[in-house]
């Protein structure tokens, strides 16, 4: 497939980038095959076996040489499928089930919306305090590739959410929230340890805050 193709009408694809998730990339990848073939997760420069565990799974994996950020792997996912409808999903997810890609992916399908974002609900305080907190920040959401594909320099943001947030209000786009019961996300002083994880957190939310008076410059 190639860049600028027109999309297969009506066909979904899920999409999930992935930084060294060897531990829950494969249910992810699972949940997504139960609602469409099309899954393809992008192993963003892991170093550990995040590709093989997702090919495994069943996915198709695009494995990126070197770590270059969550933009530049979403970019890529997206090039590698022609899928009008793509359903996004973070690769460190617990819980998620067809019924949540579901929840995401209808109100899109059936025009009410251009763009769903989920937002966990009881899947544990830490994910759900975090995630309700800065809703616009998820990771996990549903719309058609081609307005996906449009959003400036989505390619080049290390964190594309921003960038995603202000192209919906430029546009105009009719977006809304969505609740994933019982869904969770592991957090990354769990994945990484306390320090470790407390520092990749705090350089993402500094990245991530830093957006708008980049785009200015």
């Amino acid at each position: 497939m190639v860049y600028g193709e027109t999309a297969r009408s009506g066909s979904v694809a899920v999409v999930i980038p992935a930084f060294n998730e060897q531990d829950t990339v494969g249910e992810v990848v699972r949940a997504g095959l139960t609602l469409t073939p099309d899954v393809v997760v992008v192993s963003d420069g892991s170093s550990d076996a995040t590709a093989q565990v997702a090919r495994e799974a069943g996915a198709r994996v695009v494995d990126l040489a070197q770590n270059a950020g969550k933009g530049p792997a979403l970019l890529a996912a997206l090039r590698a499928t022609d899928a009008e409808f793509v359903v996004l999903l973070d690769a460190d997810l617990v819980g998620v089930t067809r019924a949540h890609l579901d929840l995401l992916l209808e109100p899109v399908q059936r025009g009410e919306l251009d763009m769903s974002i989920g937002v966990f609900d009881g899947g544990g305080f830490v994910s759900d305090w975090g995630n309700k907190l800065t809703p616009h920040l998820s990771g996990q959401r549903a719309c058609r590739r081609a307005w996906l594909l449009a959003v400036p320099h989505l390619g080049r943001e290390r964190w594309p959410e921003p960038a995603i947030t202000a192209h919906l209000k430029e546009t105009g786009a009719r977006w809304g929230y969505v609740e994933l019961p019982q869904v969770a996300q592991v957090v990354k002083e769990r994945k990484r340890g306390f320090w470790r994880g407390a520092r990749a957190r705090t350089k993402m939310y500094a990245d991530l805050m830093t957006f708008w008076a980049r785009r200015r410059r």
